[in-house]
């Protein structure tokens, strides 16, 4: 996470806890990995309602849908806008899912 004036901006959110993969489905990896980013962003000053760019990487298109509900039940009210893209892996063979999430904090 990094804070550059009014924006915050996360990358790498997935759900590692003390150096360990948690979350067997995908839904469950993504409502870690952006439970860590929103808390990034909290840390630095900001909210959830600051959000305005959120990016899910995902390894199997069959999470789509599953990670899509989860950015839904977080973040319904604030309508970031949102990218989902298919990639070949991540860097541990576990990993479902990683986020980033961007925030802009107004004064």
């Amino acid at each position: 996470m990094i804070r550059a004036g009014d924006r915050i901006i996360t990358a790498g959110c997935t759900s590692t806890v003390d150096g360990v993969v948690t979350g067997a489905s995908a839904a469950e990896q993504a409502r870690l990995a952006f439970g860590i980013a929103v808390d990034a962003v909290r840390s630095a000053g900001g909210s959830p309602a600051d959000v305005v760019r959120t990016r899910m990487y995902i390894v199997d298109r069959d999470d789509a849908d599953e990670v899509g509900r989860v950015h839904g039940e977080l973040f319904a009210e604030v309508r970031p806008v949102a990218t989902m893209v298919i990639v070949v892996g991540l860097l541990d063979p576990a990993m479902r899912v990683e986020v980033e999430v961007e925030a802009v904090v107004t004064p």
